[in-house]
């Protein structure tokens, strides 16, 4: 198979190109960060459109997006809306076209209204309904990250652990996630591509590994890998999410069950980043 991914220099997606590699499958990369015509900004652009023939299947995982500081910062800017609308429009419109079997990644804050990246992932959701294509909603991913002005909160705490061995929180860490290591994240997309055809297009496809933790949990976890570090909640609760709590579909079970402890990934994406 032939998998195009869209967004291959992210979290995301870069674990799925390693993943899928190593797994024997050839992979066409296409990141703004590879090249300025890697840009799915741009209209009428020749090279995506090149790129989606040229593959068996698409996953669409290109999105201005980034962790908790990133979204309270720009989710409310002209410069993001308009950032991820272009490159959906776009990407759809070939999409249609092409009519390639695709992945769209979306997130479980897409019912979370007050959030534009929430309203714009919604959006996401209906254009590949009426595409037929299939939509997973991603719990919070992690991996190893470059681009640390949009670093997730896993990342984050390693580093000022690893740096300062003060791990300065922006809330009070009580408030509950769950979270997927990537490669897990990464074998439950190629399973689901691989029955694409068979999956029933009603039902909510939620990857993530359905167990609650806080982030004061997180912060506990990172510093027993830097003894002696300091962990230091803010006062403020947490204002992304307003701790809005979904419940995520447990019909994903049917085809794949996530592997990976929150203390082991994060063990491994600190050795990753060491």
């Amino acid at each position: 198979m032939k998998y195009l991914v869209l967004g291959s220099s992210g979290q995301v997606g870069a674990a799925l190109t390693h993943y899928f590699r190593r797994q024997g499958h050839t992979v066409i990369e296409f990141d703004i960060l590879r090249s300025p015509d890697e840009d799915l900004r741009l209209a009428n652009n020749t090279k995506l459109l090149e790129c989606i023939k040229q593959a068996d299947f698409v996953f669409f995982l290109a999105f201005d997006v980034g962790g908790s500081r990133y979204l309270k910062t720009y989710q409310h800017t002209y410069e993001f809306i308009s950032n991820n609308v272009k490159l959906m429009q776009n990407t759809f419109e070939v999409l249609k076209v092409t009519s390639k079997p695709f992945i769209f990644a979306s997130s479980q804050m897409s019912n979370m209204g007050y959030s534009p990246y929430g309203q714009l992932k919604a959006i996401g959701e209906s254009y590949t309904q009426v595409l037929n294509g299939l939509t997973v909603k991603f719990w919070n991913v992690y991996g190893v990250e470059l681009d640390l002005e949009k670093a997730h909160v896993i990342t984050d705490f390693i580093l000022k652990a690893k740096q300062s061995r003060v791990i300065d929180m922006m809330t009070d860490g009580t408030e509950q996630r769950q979270f997927l290591y990537a490669d897990d994240c990464s074998e439950c997309l190629l399973k689901l591509a691989a029955q694409y055809d068979t999956i029933p297009r009603d039902q909510e496809l939620h990857i993530t590994n359905f167990q609650w933790q806080s982030i004061l949990d997180v912060a506990n976890i990172v510093a027993t890998l830097y003894p002696g570090t300091q962990i230091k909640p803010a006062k403020s609760a947490d204002e992304v999410q307003r701790d809005k709590r979904n419940e995520p579909s447990p019909f994903i079970l049917k085809y794949w069950k996530p592997k990976t402890d929150l203390a082991s990934g994060i063990k491994f994406v600190n050795d990753m980043m060491t």
